[in-house]
């Protein structure tokens, strides 16, 4: 097999959408020699900022000289993205080889009425790659909430951490941050270690309360410690209990991403981990995840960032004030239908000169027509172009008329098209 034929085969599985349980990906696993239990780790979920404290996380880790595996999604560009090893992804042979290896018992499966889904395919794919590689450390996003997400099949993380919450999904996992959070805090195991940035009360609640009833030690970030020294739309300097830290990715949420990930710090010393403080500050200046106020261009200023629900955009507002204050922005725009995209359009209300409405490659997307009638609500110039190319030309040539800036926003599909068009020069 091949991986275009490895490919093809994922791809079929995407029909079976999201369906929350344990049992089929458990039933997979143990099928494959479960591979899942031949690796440690520490296991992230939250609404927004996971991905970003994964990938701290893991640099600091491979900078102490750890063999570190990394699973996150979506992927931006590359469906290997998703999974890696020490910043290497995993090599498209080895997609195939697992591929045809394991695909036999998702056939049998899908035949007896027990579908493996799209997303629990790649998670067996990663467990399976970083047993392969022996890895000492694997830092587990989870796809979709937490207490049923195909990942939570691991028993005993070193931590489990819990980053910003908020309304995301809400169809699959509850109208109230507090049920959200419930959700979330189902990675928490027993007697472990829980690590959280503190939020609003009822889910404070939550996480707190899932700690303490299975006995876990609870690391939890001092915002009254945090100060940011300087800060600008290529990154920030901040210090968190007295010691001063560089970080490359922008925006005060990314501040406070980071100080979740150096309280994860303090379970994996206590776990044997060796983390000296050079590779503490060399792993969060090198930290680097794409679409996350990544600028693509500096002439004119070009910002792609995957900011998709109330919270995402609330901080991507924050940061445009701050950041491009008195710069006419042009905006290019999709989103998907499942999420609150009013509550997520009132965040940056009126901040754009212009939003060219596009259409994204997936089956969830929200129609052109259908967000354009959102959009209208707030801001006064909104056009819909289906030809993303010709969005971006449009935005560039705009923003180069007024020493303006370009800004993609509202799915991270969304940044990983256009992604693709920059880098590959097809626009």
């Amino acid at each position: 097999m091949d991986f275009n034929t490895a490919m093809d085969k994922i791809s079929t599985l995407f029909k079976f959408g999201s369906m929350p349980g344990l049992d089929r990906i458990q039933k997979l696993l143990n099928r494959m020699g479960n591979p899942e239990r031949k690796s440690r780790y520490i296991h992230i979920a939250g609404t927004n900022g996971k991905g970003s404290v994964c990938t701290m996380l893991a640099q600091i880790l491979r900078e102490s000289g750890y063999k570190t595996g990394l699973f996150t999604s979506p992927y931006i560009i590359d469906f290997c993205d998703r999974i890696s090893v020490n910043g290497e992804t995993i090599p498209k042979d080895e997609v195939a080889e697992i591929v045809e290896k394991i695909f036999p018992i998702i056939e049998e499966m899908n035949a007896a009425g027990e579908p493996i889904t799209e997303f629990e395919c790649v998670t067996a794919i990663g467990f399976e790659y970083f047993a392969r590689c022996g890895c000492d450390i694997v830092v587990l996003e989870t796809g979709l909430g937490g207490r049923f997400d195909s990942t939570n099949v691991i028993t005993s993380p070193i931590a489990s951490v819990i980053t910003s919450i908020s309304l995301d999904h809400t169809a699959v996992l509850g109208d109230t941050v507090a049920q959200i959070a419930r959700e979330k805090a189902g990675i928490i195991k027993k007697d472990c270690a829980a690590v959280f940035y503190p939020q609003e009360d009822e889910v404070n609640d939550v996480i707190v309360g899932s700690a303490k009833a299975l006995d876990n030690a609870l690391y939890t970030v001092a915002p009254e410690q945090i100060k940011i020294i300087s800060e600008s739309i290529y990154g920030s300097v901040f210090e968190y209990k007295g010691v001063r830290y560089e970080l490359s990715l922008a925006g005060e949420h990314q501040v406070k991403n980071a100080c979740t990930a150096l309280e994860a710090l303090s379970p994996l010393k206590n776990a044997g981990f060796n983390i000296p403080s050079s590779a503490v500050l060399l792993g969060l200046k090198n930290a680097f995840i794409p679409a996350r106020l990544e600028v693509l261009s500096r002439d004119p200023l070009f910002i792609l960032d995957g900011g998709h629900n109330p919270a995402g955009l609330e901080s991507l507002s924050r940061a445009v004030k701050s950041f491009l204050g008195g710069k006419k922005i042009f905006c290019i725009m999709s989103m998907l239908k499942d999420k609150a995209i009013d509550e997520a359009m009132a965040h940056i209300s009126g901040l754009f000169e212009k939003v060219y409405i596009v259409e994204i490659d997936n089956p969830r997307r929200l129609g052109a027509e259908d967000l354009k009638k959102i959009a209208d609500k707030y801001f006064d110039d909104v056009e819909i172009c289906l030809d993303k190319s010709e969005a971006v030309r449009r935005a560039l040539s705009a923003a180069r008329q007024c020493d303006g800036a370009v800004l993609v926003c509202g799915s991270l599909y969304l940044a990983s098209e256009i992604r693709k068009m920059v880098i590959y020069r097809n626009i």
